[in-house]
């Protein structure tokens, strides 16, 4: 699959992943590693938060796990994570294989888009899952095709 940037895939991937890995998940209300996947929550997103440092708490319904290794089976994973940090999360991203991964406002990383791009596994760069959703006036994601 390719880098996806025009809004045919990328609506077609926000309404194709019901199940998103958030990779960075945060518990602060005020940080949009909260706000953008609580959103998604309450769209009918089923959320599964990924962050070593918050492991013990749970959100959206769903313990959070230390890695993406936890995770099991998902459409998507949305990354919170440093454009710089991206390498250290590559082979976890391969290992999963999800359809999409996400990469949020701001990150950006052309190895990693690259080999995940080989691999097979469709990327989206640089945008919110928030604000494309509202964009394309979606509402619950409907299972895989």
């Amino acid at each position: 699959m390719p880098l996806l940037d025009t809004d045919a895939e990328i609506q077609r991937a926000l309404e194709t992943s019901p199940t998103v890995a958030v990779l960075g998940a945060h518990d602060d209300p005020f940080r949009p590693a909260f706000y953008v996947p609580d959103y998604l929550f309450r769209k009918g997103y089923r959320i599964l938060p990924v962050n070593p440092t918050k492991v013990g708490k749970v959100l959206w319904g769903e313990p959070i796990r230390a890695t993406l290794a936890g995770v099991g089976v998902v459409d998507m994973v949305d990354v919170f994570r440093r454009s710089e940090d991206l390498p250290g999360h590559l082979d976890e991203l391969l290992a999963l294989a999800p359809r999409y991964v996400w990469l949020q406002l701001g990150i950006r990383n052309a190895a990693v888009v690259s080999a995940l791009v080989e691999a097979g596994i469709g990327v989206i760069e640089d945008r919110c899952t928030l604000q494309d959703h509202r964009h394309f006036g979606l509402g619950r994601p409907v299972a895989r095709d």
